[in-house]
């Protein structure tokens, strides 16, 4: 089965270029020191939190916290579409629900869905597989609550983007637990080996090499070729079908470039877009950025040509 490549977004005007220009600038001066090797985390996730501040939530989307199989998580929006599973970025180190509310709004409005976003256990204190098996904590604990698997998504960027994927691999393995209807992976870290990342990419904003692999060291030690920790290296057969967004100016890139053409040989059907000139998760500036405006909306029409059965009440 081939994976359908795309080239998001179109030629932008002289505002969306001096708004892309501003937004890059200003997440090299803001969040280039929190991604840091040598940073402690503490610092990072507090620079990480602060930053996150300063972005615009989508109005009138109703969140409250909540706890699913004693995992705490985010509940926003209360669509009746379907449920989305969201896992955060971060790098498996940092990151968590309110830092990601520019996004997961969004997406709820878009929609017309709740977006659960699990706040899933943090490295170097929690290393593998602690994010995933808070995650798979939640999603059993949504299907006991009476969310059919058909109506139900799981969405992720970056470290979430990888554990999404893990996630899917994992239940397939399992063969208990019924698979959801899709997965929605931007931008997304899925091989923490970084044997095929590049030490630099003209245009990436935030991240570099030297960080991905200390956060890579506090999530999965030595031992980063597991399937569960880099799942570009395990089985893609057998997987509901995926989305996948990256940007053309990523250090991350050659993830997903690496992830369609493996689905080129699998059994998973898979839809890949690329949009050049943006950065690492451009999905986050959403209302502000036309390119961010158009991947969600194909995010949107891609969830809701896959959910199926009776929407809840």
């Amino acid at each position: 089965m081939s994976c359908t490549r795309e080239t998001g977004g179109e030629a932008p005007g002289p505002s969306q270029r001096l708004i892309a220009a501003t937004l890059r600038g200003a997440l090299k001066s803001l969040l280039g020191p929190a991604f840091q090797a040598r940073a402690p985390v503490s610092l990072q996730r507090r620079w990480l939190a602060t930053v996150a501040r300063a972005t615009l939530p989508a109005r009138g989307v109703p969140r409250h916290h909540t706890r699913f199989a004693g995992v705490p998580v985010e509940v926003v929006g209360q669509g009746r579409a379907g449920t989305v599973l969201y896992l955060h970025g971060g790098g498996y180190i940092a990151g968590g629900p309110a830092t990601h509310r520019a996004l997961t709004t969004r997406l709820a409005k878009a929609l017309d869905a709740t977006v659960m976003v699990v706040d899933y256990r943090l490295a170097p204190e929690h290393p593998s597989p602690a994010a995933l098996d808070d995650t798979l904590a939640v999603y059993r604990a949504l299907l006991d609550h009476g969310h059919p698997p058909e109506r139900l998504a799981v969405a992720g960027d970056s470290a979430g983007g990888g554990l999404s994927l893990a996630f899917l691999q994992h239940l397939r393995d399992g063969g208990t637990l019924p698979l959801p209807a899709a997965g929605v992976l931007l931008s997304p870290w899925l091989d923490l080996t970084l044997a095929h990342t590049p030490e630099h990419v003209a245009g990436e904003a935030m991240l570099s090499r030297a960080w991905l692999d200390a956060a890579a060291r506090a999530y999965a030690g030595e031992r980063r070729d597991r399937p569960e920790v880099s799942p570009l290296l395990g089985d893609l057969n057998g997987l509901p079908p995926l989305l996948i967004q990256c940007g053309g100016d990523e250090i991350l890139g050659a993830d997903s470039e690496r992830l369609a053409d493996a689905l080129d040989q699998a059994d998973t059907q898979g839809r890949y877009q690329r949009f050049a000139d943006r950065w690492h998760v451009f999905q986050l500036h959403a209302g502000v950025l036309a390119d961010a405006d158009r991947a969600l909306a194909s995010i949107r029409d891609f969830l809701a040509d896959r959910f199926q059965g009776e929407a809840r009440p």
